[in-house]
């Protein structure tokens, strides 16, 4: 005599719910039971943080986890917040850190390579450096001093200059890239003064506080900066300036080229 077959039971999951009790079927359909649904949410958490750790597992093997050392001016990092958070989101565990350059000398950072990448107002022509693609433009400023002629019109052109000292920055920078924020002369043909000499953006305020020159800036200057003694005033005929990553050409960081990517398919922030 044979023995008897055991009866077959629905087998518990994990979480101690029957199949059965996570399925409500008819003839025609099936759904999901309040159990069922709990489950589904539950997986789906563990299912997001496998597809993360793949991201950064992927990202690590491809040399793309990596923190880049991006120079910029001043406050320029919290405008370009909307570019950090993007590349962040695309390629988990890569990140950025800003350090800060000075006008007097753009490239030196970067071709020691303290930093891997520059935010630079362009033109760049520089045979060992790649200009990538424009991540912000804007507009001028021209900061003088409060007790200035200039600062009770509340505006200014580039013909002023030709009427007021500017500052040097010296011989680290080139010409042709100072004179793309600092014309050598007016719209007229005037020659623009050069002098006194400063080298960082606070001995330029000291020098525009003192009444010793005036002095262009990118509008971000007036922005995130109220320093006592000094008004910036927009240039209304000033041309916008455009930003660019820049980086040596030399670096084919896979983290730098992610970066200039996103970009790229992000386009120009406007500030």
């Amino acid at each position: 005599m044979c023995p008897r077959p055991a009866s077959v039971r629905p087998s518990p999951s994990r979480n101690g719910a029957s199949a059965s009790s996570l399925f409500d079927r008819t003839s025609r359909r099936v759904a999901l039971t309040p159990v069922g649904r709990r489950l589904r949410e539950d997986l789906q958490q563990a299912v997001d943080l496998l597809r993360e750790g793949l991201a950064r597992a992927e990202a690590a093997g491809s040399g793309t986890r990596q923190t880049l050392r991006l120079g910029v001016f001043g406050h320029a990092g919290h405008e370009l917040r909307p570019l950090i958070e993007a590349f962040r989101s695309r390629h988990p565990g890569s990140d950025v850190q800003f350090g800060e350059i000075n006008g007097s000398d753009p490239f030196t950072a970067l071709r020691t390579g303290e930093h891997d990448a520059h935010v630079l107002w362009l033109p760049v022509a520089e045979p060992d450096l790649t200009v990538g693609p424009t991540v912000l433009t804007g507009g001028r400023v021209l900061a003088v001093a409060a007790d200035h002629p200039l600062a009770e019109r509340g505006t200014a052109s580039l013909e002023d200059l030709g009427d007021n000292h500017v500052v040097d920055f010296g011989p680290a920078a080139p010409e042709y890239w100072i004179a793309a924020m600092v014309p050598t002369r007016t719209p007229l043909g005037r020659r623009i003064p050069r002098g006194p000499a400063a080298r960082t953006f606070h001995e330029v305020l000291s020098l525009v506080a003192s009444g010793q020159c005036v002095h262009p800036l990118g509008e971000i200057a007036a922005r995130y900066n109220s320093p006592p003694g000094i008004v910036f005033l927009p240039v209304h005929d000033a041309p916008t300036i455009h930003y660019a990553l820049t980086w040596r050409s030399t670096d084919d960081s896979p983290t730098l080229h992610a970066l200039a990517q996103t970009a790229a398919d992000l386009g120009p922030i406007s500030m």
